[in-house]
């Protein structure tokens, strides 16, 4: 394992844990992660997974903006949900990338695993989009690609990234409880008098 992979598993942990924790800072943390796994992955010809670190730099950016807006308007980093159509349009448009995106990287490429690593990428940026757009459904689009890349980096011998893409699967399981705490308050304590 390389110096700068372990930088990369590292980030990556903080970032996810404090988007968990609904904190701006994790867009700065995410960028070097990203940026870091970008590099690593790029050599293993995972090029679909090389690309979306690329486009992970911009999200993050366009997600640290929406969260200091929100912020300063709400006074914290408000919680939102898709609605039905909403969502059923973002699983359309999923689908319908990973089928274009993996028939290119067959075609065009020799990448490794063109349509596993293809399905990961779409899902990742849809994930990516409504985290930036604070979406709660943000989390199990997560979950499900973190679900899907432990195998895909234990077949390719990343057995750190394999590992990270477990924490990644715990820290979403908890930033999807903590956002439906967030979103859905429980009853305040009465405080006697």
């Amino acid at each position: 394992m390389s110096l700068i992979e372990w930088d990369a598993t590292l980030l990556g942990i903080a970032c996810v844990a404090l988007a968990a924790r609904r904190s701006v800072w994790t867009f700065p943390t995410a960028i070097g992660s990203v940026t870091l796994l970008g590099a690593v992955v790029f050599e293993q010809r995972l090029y679909s997974d090389a690309l979306l670190q690329g486009f992970f730099v911009v999200a993050n950016l366009y997600g640290w903006a929406t969260w200091r807006r929100e912020r300063r308007r709400a006074g914290e980093v408000t919680v939102e949900r898709l609605g039905a159509p909403a969502w059923f349009g973002w699983a359309g448009a999923i689908v319908a990338a990973a089928l274009l995106w993996g028939a290119a990287m067959h075609r065009l490429t020799d990448a490794s695993y063109p349509w596993w690593d293809a399905g990961i990428a779409a899902a990742s940026v849809a994930a990516q989009l409504l985290m930036a757009r604070r979406k709660i459904e943000n989390w199990w689009l997560w979950i499900a690609v973190d679900l899907a890349s432990v195998p895909l980096y234990l077949a390719k011998q990343l057995y750190l990234f394999a590992a990270l893409y477990l924490v990644y699967l715990a820290l979403a399981v908890i930033g999807l409880i903590e956002w439906r705490r967030a979103r859905h308050p429980g009853p305040a304590l009465a405080v006697p008098a």
